[in-house]
């Protein structure tokens, strides 16, 4: 079973990272590098859930673009 904080894309990882803090700051989520044990389940939550909402929105306009 594959670990689920390494990316499909290992050279991928400084931009993903990148994009996370953004996301955080955005939504207001206090993220810091390191651990973020205090931070609650719906916080970490969100973060991961806007990334993903990004990520299909900017695929799908690729799709569309690319037709």
């Amino acid at each position: 079973m594959a670990n689920k904080s390494n990316p499909e894309v290992p050279k991928a990882k400084g931009a993903l990272d990148k994009f996370k803090f953004e996301v955080a700051s955005e939504l207001g989520v206090p993220l810091k590098d390191g651990y973020n044990g205090d931070l609650t389940s719906a916080q970490n939550g969100s973060v991961g859930g806007e990334m993903v909402r990004r990520m299909i929105k900017r695929q799908e306009e690729e799709m569309v673009d690319g037709q």
